[in-house]
């Protein structure tokens, strides 16, 4: 088992660790004002869901986990919306992304309102 562990420690040096948390911007070529928008937003989400403390009640931990999840959806859609591309059918999910998900996290913050747990 040591042996497994010194190797796993050190496989990183031998392999490059460079390898193992490339930078993926170059597979693609330049990301457009939307896809940086995208990221931002997956960012953002990932940030604030990590760092969130969680109470042990389930139903609170999941409303206030969601509206972070769906805040991202949210502003993903809007940075499609707003980057000019005007595909009919990416634009109608684009719209009703938007409007679901702004009314479930109003449903979501009067639910832990009402819970006392905002």
């Amino acid at each position: 088992m040591k042996r497994i562990l010194i190797a796993l420690t050190i496989l990183p040096a031998i392999v490059g660790a460079p390898a193992l948390a490339q930078d993926h911007s170059a597979h693609g070529g330049a990301h457009s004002p939307a896809s940086q928008a995208y990221m931002k937003a997956m960012k953002r989400m990932d940030a604030d869901m990590s760092s969130m403390p969680m109470s042990g009640q389930p139903g609170v931990d999941f409303a206030r986990m969601m509206i972070p999840h769906h805040q991202s959806a949210i502003d993903m859609a809007k940075a499609y919306l707003a980057s000019g591309e005007n595909d009919p059918t990416i634009r109608k999910i684009a719209e009703d992304v938007v409007a679901s998900q702004e009314r479930e996290i109003g449903e979501l913050r009067d639910w832990l309102k009402s819970k006392g747990a905002q």
